[in-house]
């Protein structure tokens, strides 16, 4: 199950990277696996993950819940944070992925959470996805 796990967010990871609106918005190479220290500006992380068995009769899959993160950094921006959400949102929902090892049955944006860390009051917003995924 963690190499589908896998194969679904290298898609995530380059289908983000590519988008020209998204990477406009926060800058190259801000989408990180796990948070950096001291990130000044928009990022985004990949969040948590459960993962369910969503096999058949014939075919083994996978069904995962999965969260982005959009944090505004040092900007303290929500209104910023919440462009990129929708724009990672709109790159995300439904589309197509090409997955390692792994085909892609559907993907579909859950909900989105906007709140502020409770040290330093920076916003982010907390976007869910759910994916079904069978072996190629």
């Amino acid at each position: 199950m963690s190499d589908a796990i896998l194969a679904l967010r290298g898609a995530v990871q380059a289908r983000l990277a590519t988008d020209a609106a998204l990477t406009a918005l926060i800058g190259a190479d801000r989408i990180f696996d796990e948070a950096p220290r001291a990130q000044r500006g928009l990022y985004v992380v990949h969040g948590d993950i459960e993962a369910r068995d969503w096999s058949t009769g014939t075919e083994t899959g996978c069904e995962q819940e999965f969260a982005l993160v959009v944090w505004a950094g040092q900007s303290g921006s929500s209104r910023q944070a919440l462009e990129a959400a929708g724009l990672i949102v709109a790159a995300l929902d439904g589309s197509g992925l090409a997955l390692d090892g792994h085909v892609l049955v559907n993907l579909r944006w859950l909900s989105s959470r906007l709140a502020r860390e409770p040290r330093g009051g920076l916003p982010s917003v907390t976007l869910r996805f759910r994916a079904a995924t069978e072996s190629a």
